[in-house]
């Protein structure tokens, strides 16, 4: 056999997605939810009064876990079907329950339906690890409530802002993420037992025509399966529209941690704001001062590959014909999987970088006195005309000095001088002892302490309450 090293691995599962993500979309996982479903069916069929004996429902339960890997390879080697090649595995290992296993059931049965309960438990590990990068963030926010920070729009100074409220423009969009993936899992229907084509004729056949025992049927097992409602409604698939709203709704979660990491390694060039740095970590293998931004680059990266993902499913809906087209198959092996271990993943390299960022206050102090003289242009206006003089002059002595100041800064690479020139300026002389509170950061951020506060308070707390039993301890660790 050749060593792993030798074949491709997916860095998906082998770098960065957490044990918890990789098994929900393992082989082991898929396989013996197959073996449960087709247990939760005959012990259904038997309750409505199919001959399945007890013992032959006992024995299933006992082999759920007992699958022989190699022989499953063989059969579907020979057999070329995945579901006929596991049903004669676990026949093979429930050798008396072997002639009711898949009683009345087509392939869809075992592969819709656990595609359904893999997407509801990775909905539920994304809704609560969401919840936690949220509650993050929102720490973070209320401790930077305060703190004066430069506003950008087109990455150009505007007008003050605080890193507390930033940090709520990026916790906002993970909040509308975690309501669209509780909605997406709460609303997610079962297929159930529909038989071939959705018409449910072999289990009618089965009851001799009963269509209430079939109604039942197809609701305990359902119920079984942990749903609260199924679909009325399917070809022999449940409809591929299911798999484009879920994966469109995880694919949010990727292009909310683009903006954020984006947003950060801005930042982070500007020596504001930092994503932790290991004690022994390299930044540049030639540069050896580099501290470059890894984490966040590592998830703009994967939020692409996740928002591409979007596509391919909405593809498959509009190329399954009449009630199914196996050209479907191979693709949502691929897409599904995928989409979600690169979902866990950005969250959980997110979690890593909320929970340790760095702040630098007197850089973001440095580049506000950089720019507040200019700001300050209207609220000095308003100061000496209170003071006694008059606007118009007033104003075209600002305009010339702001133009003065200005020069030195872009011409000159100087610091704004713009106060000192006021300072100097007699004209100036009735409001230069209260230069500095005129021009005190804390006067030109607005309401965004309350409004930070009102967010969390109102929105944020509320919304993550029911996820913090089930908080992970620790920080999440990267592999690399």
């Amino acid at each position: 056999m050749a060593e792993p090293q030798s074949r491709y691995r997916s860095p998906l599962t082998d770098r960065y997605a957490s044990d918890e993500m990789s098994f929900v979309f393992s082989d082991r996982n898929k396989f013996e939810t197959w073996r449960k479903l087709w247990t939760l069916l005959a012990e259904s069929e038997q309750e409505l009064g199919l001959s399945i004996t007890d013992e032959q429902i006992t024995e299933m339960r006992d082999n759920i876990s007992n699958i022989d890997w190699s022989r499953a390879a063989d059969e579907e080697k020979a057999r070329r079907h995945d579901v006929m090649a596991h049903v004669h595995t676990f026949g093979a290992a429930a050798p008396k329950a072997a002639p009711i296993i898949h009683l009345g059931a087509t392939s869809c049965f075992v592969g819709d339906n656990t595609d359904l309960i893999v997407m509801r438990d990775g909905l539920r590990i994304l809704c609560r690890k969401l919840a936690q990068c949220c509650n993050s963030l929102a720490n973070f926010a209320s401790e930077h409530k305060s703190l004066p920070q430069l506003g950008y729009t087109h990455f150009q100074p505007a007008q003050l802002t605080t890193l507390g409220k930033r940090s709520c423009l990026w916790l906002q969009d993970l909040l509308i993420d975690l309501k669209q993936l509780k909605a997406t899992a709460d609303n997610l229907s079962f297929r159930g037992v529909k038989g071939t084509t959705g018409t449910q004729a072999s289990f009618l056949e089965l009851f001799n025509g009963d269509h209430d025992k079939v109604e039942q049927l197809d609701k305990l097992v359902t119920e079984k399966a942990g749903f609260t409602s199924k679909f009325t409604i399917t070809g022999q698939t449940y409809t591929r529209k299911i798999d484009s709203i879920v994966i469109n709704a995880v694919a949010g979660i990727g292009s909310t941690i683009h903006k954020f990491c984006t947003d950060l390694r801005l930042l982070a060039s500007l020596k504001e704001l930092e994503e932790p740095f290991a004690q022994k970590q390299i930044g540049s293998s030639a540069m050896p001062y580099k501290r470059n931004p890894m984490r966040s680059e590592r998830c703009c990266s994967l939020a692409r590959h996740l928002v591409s993902l979007t596509s391919s499913p909405m593809h498959t809906h509009a190329n399954q014909w009449f009630e199914r087209t196996l050209d479907d198959s191979a693709n949502r092996r691929v897409v599904l999987a995928e989409a979600f271990l690169t979902a866990d993943i950005l969250l959980n390299t997110a979690q890593n970088i909320m929970q340790g960022m760095v702040v630098y206050p007197k850089v973001i102090e440095k580049h506000i006195l950089e720019e507040i003289p200019f700001m300050a242009t209207e609220n000095l206006l308003m100061s000496m005309v209170k003071a006694g003089a008059d606007r118009q002059e007033c104003h075209e002595k600002l305009r010339v000095l702001s133009v003065e100041a200005g020069k030195q800064v872009k011409e000159f690479g100087k610091s704004n001088d713009m106060l000192e020139r006021i300072r100097d300026d007699e004209y100036f002389g009735s409001i230069h002892n209260k230069l500095g509170d005129i021009v005190n950061p804390s006067n030109f951020i607005g309401r965004a302490p309350q409004q930070v506060e009102k967010f969390l308070k109102e929105e944020v707390f509320p919304e993550i309450e029911p996820y913090k039993s089930s908080f992970d301890k620790e920080v999440p660790r990267l592999n690399v």
